[in-house]
């Protein structure tokens, strides 16, 4: 974790920013609830008790420029809000998700089986793949068993 914060504070020293006691507590709940995929409002009501003075706009600043600097990264899971989580692999591509159509739960698949694929497609298409982002929707284990 002080490795993380020192990190932090040289991306954003490079880009004339300081690391304030706001976007410390805001990065600080992020990794003390890593896994979650949390929203800005629910990242900002835990972040404001630690920080009874922020305002919601500076947890939403925070965690644009946090994803800017690739420390988080910004999830979209079609559900209507943005959500974030930690960026732990900087140079690997992002996980996939399995998500559960009746509860809303977010599994993480750690594994990456679409390399062949995109060799496939670089080459087959003459086309740079940088990243992919996988999503799939169906029920987890509790909720199939109560349909």
């Amino acid at each position: 974790m002080t490795d993380m914060m020192e990190n932090l504070k040289d991306k954003l020293k490079e880009k004339g920013y300081k690391l304030t006691p706001q976007r410390r507590a805001t990065l600080d709940t992020i990794m003390e609830n890593q896994g979650k995929h949390m929203s800005t409002e629910e990242i900002y009501d835990l972040v404001k008790e630690k920080c009874p003075e922020i305002g919601l706009a500076t947890v939403y600043r925070t965690l644009q420029l946090l994803d800017e600097l690739g420390v988080i990264s910004k999830i979209n899971f079609d559900d209507g809000c943005s959500r974030y989580e930690l960026n732990t692999h900087e140079d690997d591509h992002q996980h996939h998700h399995l998500i559960c159509l009746k509860c809303g739960k977010v599994i993480e698949v750690e594994m990456d089986l679409l390399e062949v694929l995109e060799e496939e497609i670089e080459k087959n298409y003459n086309f740079e793949i940088e990243d992919h982002k996988v999503k799939f929707f169906g029920y987890c284990d509790a909720c199939k068993k109560i349909l």
